[in-house]
C-alpha cells in the first residue's frame, strides 16, 4: 500500500481488447511527485470486451491504492468514467437497471468499483489516447494493457518486469526531413506518385515508422513516406 505521507496519488489505468471481444488485458500505473511511473501492474483477462477490460483496470487500481490518500485517476475510456461518475447513482436507485429497464452491463464490476469508491476522495480525469504529446501515464497504462492482452501473462513492477514496449497505435514525433538540395519532389518527377492514407501502422524503408491515417506512397521497397520517394528520385 502507498504510505500516508502523500497528499495525493496520481495514477492511470487502461484496458485493451484485441477484437472486442477478443484477447484482453488490463493495467494501472502509479506515479511519483514528478509524474514518473513508480509502480504498475498488468494482467490478462482471456477473451473479454474492451469495456470489461477498462472497468477491471479501474477496479484493480482502486484495490491496490491506499483508500485514505486522495487519488487522481487518468483514463481514456469515456464508458468507464461515465459508468462510475455519471450513470452509477441512477443505476443504484433503479435497482441496477438502466433507464430502459434492462440489467446494467458488467454489473459485478460496477458494484465492486462502487464499494471501492465508498468514502474515498477520487478525481477522474479524461485524457485522449494515442496522441504524440499525450499523457505519459495513460500511454504507459495503455502499452501495458495492450501487452497483457497480446501475451496473456501478468506483468508489473513487483514482478521485476521491464517497461511495456511502445504502442504501434501511437505516432512518434520525428523531425521533418529536408529534401537534399537539387532533389526533385515526386510531383516534379512526373506527378505519378499516388499518396494514400495508411490503414495500418507500418515502417518505411528509411527506418521510421508511420501511423494509421498518415499519408504513404509506394516505394521500391514497399510503402513509406512520400518524402522518401522524393529523396530516392533525387
Amino acid at each position: 500500500m502507498i504510505g500516508p505521507m502523500r497528499e495525493r496519488v496520481v495514477a492511470a489505468c487502461d484496458g485493451a481488447s484485441k477484437g472486442n471481444p477478443g484477447p484482453a488485458g488490463w493495467a494501472w500505473v502509479v506515479a511519483d511527485e514528478t509524474q514518473t511511473p513508480t509502480r504498475w501492474e498488468a494482467g490478462p483477462l482471456g477473451k473479454a470486451t474492451n469495456n470489461v477490460a477498462e472497468l477491471t483496470a479501474l477496479e484493480q487500481l482502486l484495490a491496490a491504492t491506499d483508500p485514505d490518500v486522495p487519488l487522481e485517476v487518468r483514463m481514456d475510456s469515456q464508458y468507464a468514467m461515465k459508468a462510475v461518475t455519471t450513470w452509477l447513482p441512477g443505476w443504484k436507485r433503479n435497482g441496477w437497471k438502466t433507464s430502459a429497464g434492462k440489467p446494467v452491463a458488467n454489473q459485478d464490476l460496477v458494484v465492486r468499483i462502487d464499494e471501492l469508491l465508498d468514502g474515498r476522495a477520487v478525481e477522474f480525469r479524461y485524457v485522449p489516447a494515442h496522441q504524440v504529446d499525450g499523457d505519459p501515464l495513460n500511454d504507459f497504462a495503455d502499452r501495458a494493457a495492450s501487452q497483457a492482452a497480446v501475451v496473456q501473462e501478468p506483468a508489473g513492477s513487483a514482478l521485476g518486469s521491464p517497461q511495456p514496449p511502445p504502442s504501434p497505435d501511437t505516432p512518434t514525433k520525428s523531425a521533418p526531413r529536408r529534401r537534399p538540395a537539387g532533389a526533385k519532389s515526386a510531383r516534379q518527377n512526373g506527378g505519378s506518385a499516388r499518396t494514400i492514407k495508411a490503414k495500418f501502422p507500418g515502417r518505411c524503408a528509411c527506418g521510421r515508422s508511420y501511423a494509421a491515417g498518415e499519408p504513404i506512397t509506394k516505394l521500391a521497397q514497399g510503402w513509406g513516406h512520400p518524402e522518401c520517394l522524393a529523396e530516392a528520385a533525387g
